[in-house]
């Protein structure tokens, strides 16, 4: 199955630090969390006024999003992202070392901005709550499904030329 993940972090070019993350799977179900344990202090300008204002107070510890995401997801689960980088990081950071993810788990996360720019980089709208870890990962989820039903024949590859 596939999981479209979002999340929002306090980064220093070192430490990426989860502040909440948001999941949904392709049934639909959603996941949101934010974590107990993140140093707010350590939030740049940028973060104390595009992110924080939409943290919902829907704190657990790393441990519990950690338990909590492998109920979600289950085994084998497909994960997806946009700019995913960073994201996957600190997702997988909830285990410890990537060698410590899961069973079953993949040591990747897919990229829709890879996806979006195979097929010529359509516009899209954006998310309805910008920087809420859930509603990005619903937007993903949105996108995903919309690249799903492009005509790949109507994307116009690049002439060499």
């Amino acid at each position: 199955m596939k999981y479209f993940l979002d999340t929002e972090f306090i980064e220093d070019g070192k430490t990426i630090d989860l502040l909440s993350i948001g999941i949904v799977a392709e049934d639909g179900r959603t996941y949101y969390a934010e974590s107990s344990e993140c140093d707010l202090t350590r939030a740049s300008d940028w973060v104390k006024e595009n992110v924080l204002p939409h943290l919902l107070g829907e704190e657990k510890t790393r441990k519990q999003i950690a338990e909590d995401i492998i109920s979600f997801a289950r085994i084998n689960p497909e994960f997806w992202g946009y700019y995913a980088d960073y994201d996957w990081v600190v997702l997988c950071q909830l285990y410890g070392r990537m060698i410590d993810l899961p069973k079953g788990w993949p040591m990747y996360c897919r990229d829709l901005k890879q996806l979006l720019d195979e097929r010529g980089n359509p516009k899209m709208p954006k998310p309805l709550k910008e920087h809420n870890a859930l509603s990005d990962a619903q937007w993903n989820w949105w996108v995903y499904r919309k690249l799903q039903k492009m005509d790949p024949s109507a994307v116009k590859a690049a002439d060499p030329k």
